[in-house]
């Protein structure tokens, strides 16, 4: 499991309203962090909601971000 000390590696997020038809703007809702495993090719995810659509985005987080 990933070492909550660490800053995390990326950001997981629900997008409401993404993709549907006469919706301009989609709402990014934060649900959770991911920790890049140390050989970069895999991620530890921790969520603390679940999207009813069951989408989870993932994005990279820049340096300065936690």
């Amino acid at each position: 499991m990933s070492d909550e000390n660490i800053a995390p590696t990326a950001t997981a997020y629900a997008v409401l309203n993404f993709g549907q038809e006469g919706k301009q703007d989609a709402s990014w809702v934060k649900i959770g962090k991911a920790w890049g495993h140390r050989d970069d090719k895999g991620f530890d995810v921790v969520l603390e909601t679940i999207p009813k659509s069951g989408h989870v985005v993932l994005r990279l987080n820049n340096a300065k971000e936690n």
